[in-house]
């Protein structure tokens, strides 16, 4: 078995079939209270029924932790950043407004910010986290570098994401079209058409399952 420094998170978009098999699966990690700590996002749900789903990319300087007031959110060794701590979160929120994938999410029964952390009790001892054991489609993989190469083999695993002029790295990675020519995605691009004078909003997620 690697050892868990070795094992990576990969999320690929295009192999999602909204069966919610990750979604019921996450509530079942020991340490989440029975809450799914991973939701499923439409593409573009007016046109299409495709969906993603959506984990915590766990940022090499998190805005979540650093914008929490009360220290309440720290990052493991190996890079995962934790739910909150109960004894020190104060449920101020600053952590779910700040977060750029918009991940956490408060839980107002227990007062407390509760977020993906890599179903951790598993993850850090070498096991697959809940959500990437159960997923039919491939969609949520964990393995190493080597596995995800081989296993796809016209993709490419992406961990920088630009937001304006902000660049995020990320322990997560996105799967993409080994032919896109970015080495980054800038969400803020992608957050509008080409054509300013129309205005029309267009989606990050449909442009990478388009392979633009």
């Amino acid at each position: 078995m690697p050892v868990p420094e070795s094992m990576e998170m990969f999320v690929d978009p295009n192999r999602c079939i909204g069966c919610q098999s990750c979604v019921q699966a996450c509530s079942e990690c020991d340490t989440h209270k029975g809450i799914s700590m991973i939701h499923l996002e439409y593409v573009d749900r007016p046109h299409s029924v495709q969906t993603v789903p959506v984990i915590c990319m766990h940022c090499d300087s998190p805005t979540c932790a650093e914008v929490c007031p009360a220290d309440a959110i720290k990052k493991s060794d190996d890079g995962v950043v934790q739910t909150a701590r109960k004894p020190r979160c104060i449920a101020c929120n600053n952590c779910v407004i700040a977060c750029p994938f918009g991940v956490p999410k408060m839980q107002v029964e227990f007062q407390l910010m509760m977020k993906c952390d890599l179903c951790y009790d598993r993850s850090s001892v070498g096991l697959k986290p809940m959500c990437a054991s159960v997923c039919p489609s491939g969609a949520l993989h964990y393995g190493t570098r080597d596995e995800i190469e081989k296993l796809r083999p016209r993709s490419k695993p992406l961990s920088e994401f630009r937001f304006g002029e902000q660049t995020i790295t990320t322990k997560v990675n996105m799967m993409v079209p080994r032919e896109a020519p970015q080495l980054s995605i800038d969400v803020t691009d992608s957050m509008f058409d080409e054509a300013v004078g129309r205005g029309e909003p267009t989606n990050l997620l449909e442009d990478m399952l388009d392979g633009e």
